[in-house]
């Protein structure tokens, strides 16, 4: 079985600049837990992208499965883990996913997990690139883009896993703003009100305000209660307000929380 994603061509401006990205990438991007495209079908007014199929998406397996939306410590250990994976991969690629949120997570019927929806997705350069502040989903979106910035980097992504961590632990979003200034005073809410001292050159930022309320940093435990020490001490470098300290996928998948996973064997030891 497979899953077919059908993109409708206009006449007048050819292939979207969406669908070729997401072509292009994913037939790159060949990793366990990255969707695999097999196959491009090009007719004269539409593509047809063939991809694997799985079951649900990560938030329809939590409606379905959790209870109230919550899933169980183990399973949510292995989702992170997977999704950190294929994160790395990106990353190591020199990928941005740009959109993770549940909606883009994939689960089969074996509990595998795997990236999917690269149509935002960007290959990324030295220097760091200057880009659009018009990406992810307002919930999962990073503060620093929030604020404005045009040359974010792998960060970006970290932050959306650390909100998509907490909401499998929760069962619902941890911020869920509805605009781009709620949205960053719902972060500020829980991390605090960053400051010049606690975030140097924040000022600078196009959408920052020097009035914005002035909250106190909470502790991310009494917010995603279920969590253990180890699972709380990942999420607090994954939510960093400043992209620079944010851990990346690598040393994240060397965390001791993923201490009792089974490591997967390489490609080459097999």
């Amino acid at each position: 079985m497979v899953a077919l994603k059908e993109i409708h061509l206009d006449t007048e401006e050819g292939t979207p600049s969406t669908a070729i990205r997401e072509i292009s990438l994913m037939k790159e991007l060949q990793h366990e837990n990255i969707l695999s495209l097999y196959d491009v079908v090009h007719t004269e007014n539409k593509l047809m992208l063939v991809f694997e199929y799985m079951d649900k998406d990560l938030k329809r397996y939590m409606d379905t499965h959790g209870n109230r939306g919550q899933l169980e410590p183990g399973l949510i250990k292995s989702f992170v883990y997977q999704l950190l994976r294929g994160v790395a991969h990106c990353h190591e690629n020199r990928i941005l996913h740009r959109d993770l949120k549940p909606q883009n997570l994939l689960i089969n019927t074996k509990g595998q997990l795997k990236l999917a929806d690269f149509g935002l997705a960007r290959a990324f350069g030295i220097p760091v690139n200057t880009f659009s502040n018009e990406v992810v989903t307002l919930w999962y979106r990073a503060p620093d883009v929030l604020l404005g910035s045009r040359s974010y980097n792998t960060s970006i992504d970290i932050w959306s896993i650390g909100c998509i961590l907490a909401e499998m632990y929760t069962g619902r979003p941890l911020f869920p703003g509805t605009t781009n200034e709620d949205q960053l005073l719902k972060i500020f809410r829980v991390m605090g009100t960053p400051s010049e001292i606690s975030w140097p050159g924040i000022s600078k930022f196009p959408e920052y305000k020097p009035d914005f309320p002035v909250y106190a940093t909470q502790d991310l435990r009494q917010v995603v209660s279920r969590i253990d020490h180890l699972g709380v001490d990942l999420l607090r470098r994954m939510l960093q307000m400043r992209p620079e300290m944010r851990i990346s996928a690598a040393s994240a998948l060397k965390h001791a929380w993923f201490n009792d996973i089974p490591r997967p064997v390489p490609s080459n030891a097999q």
